[in-house]
């Protein structure tokens, strides 16, 4: 058997320090913006001549906070009470750790003394994720408008979203929207919905901290971190 050696090219570099509010795919969250900073030795503005013409990348990426893997998981999409194969899955536990996105390049820019970043939207990553390789998206080779989606298809089930008006401006204004949306992805693990329990994560800087009821949910308080 052949091994192989890889380094990151990159980290991206997002609003959540953990995973708890993650979104569960790339592209949900439109509204998330992350940004890819090269690595010393891969910070060449010509590795990324062109790369303007295309409007959404693939990352490839590394579970960088998970270790170990089984043969079955249980998807949070059943719930977590169903087994499925490790390979019929997403799941983050797998033999080599490596994570799949599409994402909307929004720009190139700048980083400093000529080093060059990309600013991308819908990323579903935590801050400081390694970046292995980065592909065009090409839409005649990789969209299947005719793909079966298996027991994850998208249900389109969102939460109504409150947020008082005295905590919700405490949220930078370039913020708000993309924690909305966050929100109303129901960031709870799908095994831990109980009403009546209070959930928090960390997004842009700021502790959140909400409930939820029936399809409602209520942003309780957002304090600096």
């Amino acid at each position: 058997m052949n091994e192989i050696t890889i380094e990151p090219v990159a980290r991206i570099r997002t609003d959540f320090p953990g995973k708890f509010g993650v979104p569960r795919q790339a592209g949900i969250a439109a509204e998330l913006e992350g940004t890819i900073e090269f690595e010393k030795g891969y910070s060449d503005r010509e590795a990324i001549r062109g790369i303007e013409e295309f409007s959404h990348l693939w990352l490839i990426w590394g579970f960088s906070e998970n270790e170990g893997w089984s043969p079955t998981v249980r998807p949070p999409r059943l719930g977590g009470n169903v087994r499925k194969g490790v390979f019929a899955t997403r799941s983050p536990f797998r033999p080599n750790g490596l994570g799949l996105s599409c994402v909307r390049l929004l720009r190139v820019e700048d980083s400093g003394k000529g080093m060059p970043k990309l600013v991308v939207g819908g990323a579903d990553m935590v801050d400081g994720t390694p970046i292995y390789d980065i592909k065009p998206y090409i839409p005649y080779a990789d969209c299947r408008p005719d793909a079966e989606s298996g027991f994850a298809p998208d249900s389109g089930k969102r939460l109504e979203v409150e947020i008082p008006e005295e905590i919700e401006e405490t949220i930078p204004a370039n913020k708000r929207a993309a924690l909305r949306t966050v929100l109303s992805l129901d960031p709870r693990p799908q095994y831990l919905e109980q009403g009546d329990r209070e959930y928090g994560f960390v997004f842009a800087g700021y502790e959140i901290r909400f409930k939820v009821e029936e399809n409602r949910l209520t942003v309780i308080s957002a304090e600096k971190t």
